[in-house]
């Protein structure tokens, strides 16, 4: 006798899904899904394929995060050819990693998120965008492309292009960078680390506008889980992988990321395409844990730069233990696109960063490499096998949106029984459950492939089949 509310698709979010929110017969919310309606194949088809050919291949899995399937197919395809690549190689990987870093994050926050906060949950869905935004805050709409294009000209003058950069390549990088190139992202530091810190100040004299939003947007204790260097600072690139409790308390630490498996166990739901990962000692579906931004700030002992780590410190004062809500990803990116164009700044200055030092060469050594990294969205795993010939014969991708699906599910489910009334739909209540993934920033064309337009359409039907109410957009 229940009745079930349908969002297809999910809007301002990467890829195509949809939320299912099942109530009761009086009306209140009984539970809420999110579901990954689309296939992804990259697992299957590079199967066959040279392990030299995977980093240009899986750098087309995404246009939003490509470098980060980029580095973590190269790191793959080093293990596989067992070298230690060049310490110059290993700086730029880490400069274009928090170049995607800084545009990834701006372009969630500014073009995806922000219409929500400054625009309004409530207002009306043709207004709550981008181009709205750019006409009520042309300020805010203008920094936030400043910063993309800033970190996109990051990528593009070390590894070559924008997006699908083929760059870094089994055994290093194919190309050393210039010192034209070095004084070129020099230039526009400045202006960039001003507009991240100019937006932190903003965003924290707003927040106290969205208490609501904080205690119920995923707000739970789970699991997190990031990696960071030996002394705990955060390190995307070649870090090892930490997990802390919801008090903070550390509860694994320096895992090299090829024992990922020991660790970390995949579920498959069969609602979506999406896979479940889970925290292997604390078993399914009891593992929740979360990796991006928030996760990351949560398992560092310091980030690791001056300003980063003064916003650190402020940050942390939102929990007792680790910062729980998930509305604070939001927060969380702010800061780390700070330590971003901070950790640019002091690897540019490194006296070898210059040398054309940048790839190791060999064959192939061992039948199965694994590479992982930080992806703006999360830790990013590539499992490779292949045979002696360097064919592949198994491919694993363990991507950080599907690292964050069952904390996901729990957001929506959480959002719907705080704001929605099962009895008449209003736009503002189904938007914040909405933007309840959004505060994630899934990335959803790394698990799936869809192309064209998919129209809104949500029908409140009771248990005589007939039709309630209806949003339309």
């Amino acid at each position: 006798m229940s009745e079930r509310i349908v969002i297809d698709p999910v809007t301002r979010i990467e890829g195509h899904a949809k939320i299912t929110i099942q109530l009761d017969d009086a009306g209140a919310v009984k539970d809420a899904r999110f579901h990954v309606v689309e296939f992804r194949g990259f697992e299957k088809f590079c199967e066959g394929r040279s392990f030299r050919e995977m980093p240009v291949i899986t750098a087309r899995i995404c246009g939003i995060c490509p470098v980060s399937h980029l580095l973590a197919s190269a790191k793959a395809t080093d293990a596989l050819l067992a070298v230690e690549i060049p310490d110059t190689a290993k700086k730029l990987r880490k400069i274009v990693n928090l170049g995607q870093l800084v545009q990834s994050h701006a372009l969630s926050f500014f073009h995806l998120s922000s219409p929500d906060f400054l625009l309004g949950y409530d207002a009306e869905p043709h207004r709550r965008n981008v181009l709205a935004l750019a006409e009520t805050h042309p300020e805010v709409a203008k920094d936030g492309i400043r910063l993309r294009k800033w970190g996109q000209e990051v990528i593009e003058t070390v590894a070559g292009k924008r997006i699908h950069p083929a760059w870094a390549t089994p055994g290093g990088v194919a190309r050393p960078l210039t010192e034209d190139g070095r004084d070129k992202i020099w230039a526009g530091l400045a202006e960039a680390l001003d507009i991240a810190q100019r937006t932190l100040s903003w965003w924290k004299r707003v927040l106290e506008d969205h208490q609501e939003e904080a205690r119920t947007f995923g707000n739970f204790p789970s699991l997190f889980m990031g990696m960071v260097d030996e002394h705990g600072l955060l390190d995307h690139t070649d870090g090892k992988l930490r997990f802390v409790s919801e008090t903070g308390e550390i509860v694994k630490d320096q895992i090299d990321p090829a024992d990922y498996e020991e660790w970390i166990g995949e579920a498959v739901e069969p609602d979506s395409y999406l896979k479940s990962p889970y925290f292997k000692p604390a078993g399914y579906p009891g593992g929740v844990y979360r990796v991006g931004p928030l996760a990351r700030l949560n398992v560092c002992t310091r980030a690791g730069t001056p300003h980063a780590d003064e916003e650190l410190a402020e940050f942390r004062q939102l929990g007792r233990g680790a910062v729980l809500s998930s509305f604070h990803y939001h927060y969380a990116r702010l800061i780390e696109i700070v330590y971003g164009i901070e950790r640019i700044a002091q690897l540019l200055g490194e006296p070898d960063i210059l040398s054309d030092d940048v790839q190791a060469v060999a064959m192939r050594n061992r039948t199965r490499g694994i590479g992982a990294c930080e992806a703006p969205r999360g830790t990013l795993f590539h499992d490779y096998e292949a045979k002696p010939g360097g064919i592949l014969t198994r491919v694993n991708l363990v991507i950080a949106t599907g690292q964050n699906n069952l904390a996901m599910n729990r957001t929506v489910a959480q959002i719907a029984k705080h704001f929605v009334n099962g009895r008449k739909l209003v736009e503002g209540m189904l938007n914040r459950v909405e933007a309840g993934i959004r505060a994630f920033d899934p990335c959803l064309s790394c698990s799936t492939h869809a192309a064209g337009q998919m129209p809104l359409r949500i029908e409140l039907i009771d248990a005589a089949g007939a039709i309630v109410d209806v949003a339309e957009r």
